[in-house]
């Protein structure tokens, strides 16, 4: 059993798996997640600073929800997040869309995919003569 120190309360609690946040805490901050969602279901031009104030959230805790694609910022609104790799705004997620696309076809690329073998060559295999070697 691990036990450390909460980052947010700093109280003792079992860390299972790689948490640093205490269950309290954790709960503390998806009911803070939950406000702003529904903020942002009312307010969908809002920006980044104006939710920060309005449901004290930091900046940095919105940005992460972000990129964890939880939230969305809407087509109107003037906010974003860059892209991890060019720069880009984007509404949600760590990458623009050209990334994704850049990146997987990369990934793809990387994988060795067995060659199937033509079923011509399978057949004369067989039928060829084999001679045992004495």
């Amino acid at each position: 059993m691990n036990v450390t120190n909460c980052r947010g309360c700093g109280r003792l609690f079992n860390q299972v798996g790689n948490e640093k946040l205490c269950p309290s805490c954790v709960q503390e901050l998806e009911d803070k997640f939950q406000e702003v969602k529904e903020y942002l279901n009312e307010n969908p031009t809002a920006s980044m600073n104006d939710i920060s104030k309005e449901k004290d959230v930091s900046i940095k805790q919105i940005k992460q929800w972000v990129r964890e694609e939880r939230l969305v910022f809407s087509e109107g609104s003037l906010d974003g997040i860059e892209c991890e790799k060019c720069g880009a705004l984007i509404r949600t997620g760590r990458y623009c869309d050209s990334c994704k696309a850049s990146l997987t076809n990369t990934l793809m690329s990387a994988i060795d995919k067995p060659k199937a073998e033509s079923p011509k060559k399978r057949e004369r295999t067989r039928e060829r003569m084999r001679f045992l070697d004495n």
